[in-house]
């Protein structure tokens, strides 16, 4: 066994299998896979292996698209051909007019990934599918690509190539340990020896956690029992003349696929259970768990009555065994949080349908640092503290009981909840505040008339329009309150934090006491990493000089691993987080001002503290950090108070903002209010896939200056391949929802990244990443909503006081 390599993958089912595959595509030779069994002996070797192309955004098709494409060249290898049925097609079924609604949603998004779908209604489903009843069926979402893999065969086939291109797999060989260095390589231990390498990869199944103990993390990941059958031949399948599609049912929880003459068929039962929770056996290999048919009867029925054959057909033989879910059901593939060089390919409930395309992300990071998709969407570090193994298999069990069943936009549903509190949450609960989950806190997303309203969950504008236009209003004339809870905030410490921080952002950095900047920080090929806004504070009682860096609540993580990874050794700056310690009130609105003097000592006038300036003061006798931003396009501050005080400067704010009419506002006005002033989301309209000039913020680029991360690449890059425009859409039925395309002469020219109506402006506003030839103000294009082209005109960027009075003051 050698014991010097590149790179360690452990783990030998699709996910290990494929990543070995791709790092030798990526030009990486020196790499091993470690396994304790044989190749496929956890999850992958039971699994159903379907490969549908069906996902819910842009990034999860791309990923599936290369996986189908991967595996038809597999299949079509003459020196080792593999078991692929290549575009038998499967439907997703729907009985209501919302299901329908998602799935001509998920048909435009797929378009911008050159992936076609078709809806279908119930007598077309029936007509592609003879197995089908109509019964309660309204129609359906038609994958042509949709098909079935041989498992093993798939994993011996990409551990074949990875061989013959240079990797070494030794099986047999678990891993007993993991040591990381103080130069931050690895040795791996094992019962054969150690090896000594640079990276190493978890892709370690359902014994994920046994392999993350070793370098001393836990990942949210939990198993749950899924359960599929094996019929006996069905003479309508043994006489057919083409293969059955796949089927996928919401209404009955149930999928199948034909497997010779008779179907497989699996369950999603209500009554479902986890597994592996108090620890694995060590023997569990190539297992199944105990057959519990009685569990899934109820679902059983369900899909008896959609397809009536199943009542004459018997049963082959059964199958039990455990699949990995995560918190959201999307898998973790990417770096590991707090560790360097370790990363991770795990959480695949889907494995082998989208584990070739997983493999091929994973292995792009690792070569290059990011891969040629925004992976944000199964970056292991959308999770933060509170991801534990307990809170995980609650929503696995969500998950698992919904699995064909999609979120629709602002469903978020109950299990794992609340996760993450602050002091005012049940105050906002007893105003009856709907809340929306951001990186696990609880935020309020609007306030309810009443304590039963219950909006209908769809793609169209619903009945909470109003109440969010109320909420604007007011924000908009008077004053309002919003608690803005979870935001990343990192505290910077020592004589060089500034020279650290200039060589991270593109742009000028504020470095002035007392000013606040807005920022932007790019990887290695020059495109958008993150976004930050720079807070200088002066010493105090409460520190020495230092800076602020606050960025998203979700990137809690992602933003301090890459601070880390820059920081220089030589380099005098300490990084401390105050994410958990401190909660932002932002008091926005005309009147904000008046309020905030009436409850804090000190000369509020605007040439006093104008706006991008920070105080610390005390709100009543609470302390506080006060910055003069503003995401709402008005007036606004950014009150930012350590927990224990929130509740008493609260109660400060309220208190002297009675009279001047003093309301709480959410998420969803916040929303409606950036869109309006042009202002960016991170991970939605600031991705990696594209650079600050292709984003519209060519004005925080300083070009000249003598250093800044992805410099060099930045300035090589050719002409913009996208660019992000506004978009004013003329449809007032629905807001224009994230990866619907852009259409111009029924060619797709774009993809939408965010879109709200504009409740100031009185616009259906959208963002849309498209064509530079469609870029200019005033060019016309269509966007499909849900299956309805829809007029839309390019604007300007701000269409609301886009000469930014309001903020001044």
């Amino acid at each position: 066994m050698k014991t010097r390599t590149k790179v360690v993958v452990i783990g030998g089912g699709i996910a290990g299998c494929s990543t070995l595959y791709h790092l030798t595509q990526e030009g990486w030779s020196d790499v091993v896979l470690l396994e304790r069994d044989e190749l496929t002996s956890g999850t992958t070797w039971h699994s159903a292996a379907q490969v549908t192309n069906f996902g819910m955004n842009q990034t999860m098709v791309g990923l599936k698209t290369h996986s189908i494409q991967l595996y038809k060249e597999l299949s079509e290898d003459p020196d080792y051909p593999i078991n692929y049925h290549h575009g038998d097609g499967g439907i997703r079924l729907a009985n209501n007019e919302a299901q329908m609604q998602g799935y001509r949603h998920f048909t435009s998004m797929a378009r911008g990934m050159d992936v076609h779908f078709e809806v279908i209604d119930a007598e077309e489903c029936a007509r592609r599918h003879p197995l089908v009843s109509t019964d309660n069926l309204l129609g359906g979402l038609w994958d042509p690509l949709d098909g079935d893999i041989d498992p093993a065969q798939l994993c011996q086939a990409l551990a074949r190539r990875a061989r013959n291109a240079g990797a070494q797999i030794y099986r047999h060989t678990p891993v007993t340990g993991l040591t990381q260095r103080a130069d931050d390589t690895w040795i791996v231990h094992t019962n054969k020896g150690d090896i000594d390498c640079d990276i190493v990869v978890n892709a370690g199944g359902y014994r994920v956690n046994e392999v993350g103990a070793m370098m001393g993390v836990q990942h949210p990941i939990a198993s749950m029992e899924h359960q599929y059958f094996l019929t006996e031949d069905i003479p309508a399948i043994a006489s057919s003349d083409h293969r059955m599609p796949l089927l996928r049912c919401p209404i009955s929880d149930y999928y199948c696929r034909q497997e010779k003459n008779g179907l497989l068929v699996g369950f999603y039962e209500q009554d479902c259970k986890t597994w592996g929770m108090d620890g694995i056996d060590p023997n569990f290999v190539n297992a199944l768990c105990p057959d519990d048919l009685d569990r899934v009867m109820d679902v059983l029925e369900g899909a008896m009555e959609r397809m009536p054959a199943l009542r004459e057909t018997g049963i082959r033989s059964i199958v039990n065994g455990p699949i990995t879910y995560t918190i959201d059901g999307a898998p973790l593939v990417g770096p590991i949080p707090g560790k360097r060089n370790a990363f991770c390919i795990i959480g695949l409930r889907a494995g082998l349908g989208e584990g070739g395309g997983h493999g091929w992300l994973l292995a792009q990071q690792i070569v290059h640092g990011e891969a040629v998709y925004d992976t944000w969407c199964v970056d292991p570090r959308r999770f933060t503290g509170h991801a534990n193994v307990e809170l995980t298999a609650l929503k696995a069990i969500e998950d698992y009981q919904n699995e064909f069943r999609f979120h629709f936009p602002h469903e978020h549903r109950p299990a794992g909840r609340p996760a993450k509190t602050t002091p005012l949450t049940p105050i906002w609960a007893a105003q009856n505040a709907e809340f929306t989950v951001v990186n696990g806190w609880e935020r309020v997303d609007y306030i309810k008339p009443a304590r039963d309203f219950h909006p209908t969950l769809g793609y169209s504008f619903d009945e909470t329009f109003d109440l969010v236009a109320a909420e604007v209003q007011n924000v908009q004339t008077n004053v309002g309150l919003c608690e803005v809870n979870g935001f990343n905030r990192i505290e910077i410490t020592g004589r060089d934090r500034h020279t650290f921080l200039d060589r991270m952002v593109c742009g000028t950095l504020p470095r002035r006491l007392g000013r606040v900047g807005l920022t932007y920080l790019l990887n290695h090929h020059g495109c958008i990493k993150a976004e930050a806004t720079i807070a200088n504070l002066p010493a105090s009682d409460r520190g020495p000089e230092r800076v602020w860096y606050g960025s998203a609540a979700a990137s809690e993580f992602h933003d301090m691993d890459w601070l880390r990874a820059n920081l220089r050794p030589e380099e005098d700056v300490q990084l401390h987080s105050l994410t958990n310690d401190q909660t932002i009130l932002v008091l926005a609105g005309p009147n904000a001002r008046t309020v905030l003097a009436h409850c804090a000592r000190g000369n509020w006038s605007k040439s006093a503290f104008p706006w991008l300036s920070v105080r610390e003061c005390t709100i009543g006798f609470a302390p506080a950090t006060v910055m003069g931003v503003s995401f709402s396009g008005e007036l606004a501050y950014e009150i930012h108070i350590p927990n224990a005080s929130l509740y008493a400067a609260y109660i400060a704010l309220t208190e002297a903002g009675e009279p001047y009419g003093l309301k709480p506002f959410g998420a969803r006005a916040v929303d409606s209010m950036r869109l309006e002033k042009g202002f960016l989301h991170w991970k939605s309209d600031l991705i990696t896939e594209f650079d600050p000039f292709e984003t519209g913020l060519t004005r925080f680029v300083k070009p000249t200056k003598p250093e800044f991360i992805g410099q060099s690449a930045l300035l090589e890059r050719s002409l913009p391949r996208r660019k992000l425009v506004s978009l004013h859409v003329k449809g007032t039925h629905a807001p224009a929802q994230p990866g619907a395309s852009v259409m111009l002469d029924d060619q797709v020219v774009g993809t939408v990244t965010s879109g709200e109506w504009g409740h100031r402006t009185q616009l259906n506003l959208a963002y849309a990443f498209v064509d530079p030839k469609i870029s200019p103000p005033t060019t016309k294009c269509e966007i499909d909503l849900c299956g309805k082209l829809t007029a839309a005109t390019v604007i300007e960027p701000c269409p609301y006081d886009p000469q930014h009075n309001h903020i001044r003051g």
